[in-house]
């Protein structure tokens, strides 16, 4: 009797806000404007073992909405979430936890971004899609280059 190799299981257990923040430094004058505002955007993610088989995936956005040199808005949100991966190699758990598990969590940290910025008084900000695949490679690159310069 051969020992059959156990099947990978993929779970979403939770998913949730971890962290939101709305700051509208300039209100209420900034309401007069009506000049529309430079939107820039910078996003992340990050992934930890929180116990054996659960990571949590952590996709967080920073939007900041400036006319000149005032903000306009500031909304910074955090959207978690809690997955049970087992029985996937190694370097299959990278791609889950670089790819899959952002691919899951972005559209709920866009909705989250879209609703605080509204609730702020402001027209709704759309992300648009993300390609978390090509930012896992060129991440992967960057890695690999940086680990061959140090070994000149």
């Amino acid at each position: 009797m051969s020992q059959q190799p156990e099947q990978p299981v993929f779970s979403i257990e939770k998913l949730f806000v971890k962290d939101l923040s709305v700051e509208v430094p300039n209100a209420p004058r900034i309401y007069l404007e009506r000049d529309t505002p430079q939107v820039e955007i910078q996003m992340n993610t990050s992934a930890n073992a929180i116990d054996e088989g659960y990571f949590e995936v952590v996709v967080s956005v920073t939007v900041t909405a400036k006319l000149a040199d005032k903000t306009v808005f500031l909304v910074e949100a955090s959207q978690g979430g809690v997955f049970q991966i087992r029985h996937v190699p190694q370097e299959e758990l990278e791609h889950v936890l670089g790819i899959t598990c952002p691919n899951i969590l972005y559209p709920y940290a866009r909705e989250v971004i879209s609703d605080a910025v509204v609730r702020a008084g402001f027209a709704p900000v759309l992300l648009n899609p993300v390609n978390f695949e090509a930012i896992f490679q060129a991440q992967r690159e960057a890695k690999t280059q940086a680990r061959a310069g140090v070994t000149h």
